[in-house]
């Protein structure tokens, strides 16, 4: 049997490394500018437009009640495409590209924050860290009964 290994791109959300699928990730950008949209769920920040397409902004701390960020950070995003729409994730920081054997693959274990199992697949361990594998299906898949919540 053929050892396989996963391929992420790292990010890091109010102090928490995660992973996204490095072939989900379209762009990597640094702050744009964000078009408010009125009425839109909390989480939404609003669109940009990305080489003339308009892309919808999710803020990630606001997606998951994380607080707001410092001021003196830039914000960056990165790009995803969910059911043929491209999303911008506004987190904080963007990391490495890092690759992961499938066996060290594990189920989020109970003691890891609600908030991170709800948008996680699983979790890899480094030294002194945990990775979460975020899913952007579940990210992006939050409906009217969440957003009025947040």
């Amino acid at each position: 049997m053929e050892n396989t290994n996963k391929d992420f791109v790292t990010i890091r959300l109010a102090g928490q490394l995660c992973g996204v699928p490095v072939l989900t990730v379209h762009d990597v950008l640094s702050e744009q500018m964000i078009t408010s949209v009125p009425l839109a769920p909390s989480a939404v920040e609003g669109v940009l437009n990305l080489r003339g397409r308009i892309v919808t902004a999710i803020n990630l701390r606001k997606r998951l009640g994380l607080g707001v960020q410092d001021t003196g950070n830039v914000g960056m995003s990165i790009v995803v495409e969910y059911n043929g729409e491209p999303y911008s994730l506004l987190i904080d920081s963007v990391g490495d590209v890092m690759s992961f054997p499938d066996e060290s693959f594990e189920r989020n274990p109970v003691t890891l924050d609600q908030r991170w199992q709800e948008v996680s697949s699983g979790i890899y361990r480094m030294d002194g860290e945990l990775l979460v594998i975020l899913d952007v299906e579940k990210l992006l898949n939050f409906g009217k009964g969440q957003a009025a919540a947040a």
